[in-house]
């Protein structure tokens, strides 16, 4: 035994100098055998196998806890068949009103006494909302709120001692980490789902404030809203959105982090509206190119590539150039991390930004400011319309203004009512209204107050210009 022993080691020595790469593997029969690299780690993993997850268990516990939601009214202004103004193919997939108008989404309890969230496109355009448990309860629910900017909705039903949810925190799941969905997929109740965390704090487009988990679970029209729960039956975030070339499922979903549905629902619940922090500024990734140019050690941070005028960030002292590294104790690893990071702060708060300026880590301190809402309202309008265009604008940025090489102009943040149904789209950029250049919210409402039945809107999509007439009723 010695004498092979010793003869293997120096094979296994000479193998080391020519490149080899073999391991000593130790039998039951205490036999030293001479293995590739490839066997020794399968037969690691078969010795130590690692235990699935009990995604039976997190269905029997937690699985009565979500609902079916059935809405009855206006068509929802997001569907599988329409992008909602998205770049091509990431889409919000309630089913749209071709389709059969129950098990329009999911939901799931996280109060006993009848609080439900979901997401905002199901219950948008809503005037009855049904929820169904899963013991065939049904319950007419009421909408407490919703939030665009985050597409998270509050419902509430009349009931008492209901199962709930138990909620987590996103931020602590691990890329490659298991994950569970339940939901109603095409009016399927209580289909069961499971993947993987694909990544974290993914950005979509127009999607400022949520850091999306990215997921390979299979979500469908009418999962929606539903739960993803992690292996220890916690609910970590709602699924939200798909990225698919069919309309249904291609491998790439998208969940809002919970800690993000959770302060919308407690504010909505508290003062039944959202507040958010605003700081000012515009900011881009760091790349490596960057990062060499600034003199960083690697690409990390959000570059202010803008700052608003009259912004807390540049009464702050804020430059254009700057790297913000840090808000407070909370790290800023990539720019699409910071938005989110300011809008959960509150209006009048302080906090202390850690930005590399020329070589140098500054802190710079800043109060933050309530995020402006130059919402475009005009009359009583619809009920879902916002005022008689249906437009949610802004100006633009002074770096946007260069980049489309206009001197005003507004860029529609939101739509519906008379203007989605002209065909104005999220991201269009108003130039002119009834042959007037608009340049502020308040001088685009003083035309559209001034014009009859309709008001010729001069639009830029892209590199193209088109006139749009949306009638005022």
């Amino acid at each position: 035994m010695k004498t092979n022993l010793k003869r293997i080691v120096t094979a296994l020595a000479l193998a080391g100098v020519i490149g080899g790469g073999y391991q000593l593997v130790a039998s039951e029969s205490h036999d030293v055998q001479l293995v590739e690299p490839a066997r020794a780690a399968a037969t690691a993993i078969a010795s130590n196998p690692v235990a699935l997850p009990d995604f039976a268990s997190i269905v029997a516990q937690h699985g009565p806890a979500v609902v079916n939601v059935s809405v009855v009214g206006k068509a929802s202004a997001a569907s599988d068949d329409d992008d909602n103004g998205l770049p091509p193919f990431f889409r919000r997939f309630a089913p749209g009103p071709q389709q059969p108008r129950q098990g329009l989404g999911s939901g799931f309890i996280v109060s006993s006494d009848g609080v439900i969230l979901t997401n905002a496109h199901v219950v948008e355009g809503a005037q009855e909302v049904t929820v169904r448990l899963t013991d065939r309860r049904e319950f007419t629910a009421k909408v407490v709120g919703t939030d665009k900017q985050t597409d998270v909705a509050v419902l509430r039903i009349d009931a008492g001692d209901l199962p709930t949810v138990k909620l987590g925190d996103a931020r602590n799941a691990r890329v490659g980490d298991w994950v569970l969905a339940i939901g109603s997929p095409y009016g399927l109740a209580n289909t069961v789902t499971a993947g993987i965390v694909s990544a974290k704090s993914r950005a979509l487009p127009n999607e400022t404030y949520v850091p999306f988990l990215q997921t390979d679970v299979a979500v469908n029209p009418g999962n929606s809203g539903g739960p993803l729960f992690n292996t220890a039956g916690e609910v970590i975030g709602i699924n939200s959105q798909i990225f698919s070339r069919t309309g249904g499922y291609q491998g790439l979903s998208f969940a809002i982090p919970i800690e993000v549905a959770n302060q919308v629902k407690d504010q909505i619940l508290a003062t039944g509206k959202v507040t958010r922090g605003f700081l000012g500024v515009t900011v881009q990734d760091v790349t490596q190119g960057l990062a060499d140019s600034f003199g960083l050690k690697r690409p990390e941070g959000a570059l202010v590539s803008d700052v608003s005028a009259g912004s807390p960030a540049q009464k702050a002292g804020v430059e254009t150039g700057d790297v913000i590294l840090q808000v407070g104790n909370d790290p800023v690893t990539t720019s699409t991390e910071l938005p989110a990071q300011i809008a959960r702060m509150q209006p009048g708060s302080r906090t202390t930004l850690k930005v590399w300026r020329k070589g140098d880590v500054r802190s710079v301190d800043v109060t933050i400011a309530s995020l402006p809402t130059d919402r475009l309202a005009i009359g009583k309008g619809e009920a879902a319309g916002g005022g008689k265009l249906g437009l949610d604008v802004r100006p633009l940025s002074p770096t946007e203004r260069s980049q489309v090489g206009l001197s005003g102009g507004l860029v529609v943040q939101d739509v519906d009512g008379a203007a989605a149904r002209a065909g104005i789209q999220q991201g269009d950029v108003i130039v002119a209204a009834n042959g007037t250049p608009v340049k502020s919210v308040d001088q685009l409402r003083t035309i559209v107050a001034k014009a009859g039945k309709h008001v010729a809107l001069l639009v830029q999509r892209d590199d193209a210009r088109i006139f749009i007439p949306v009638p005022l009723g």
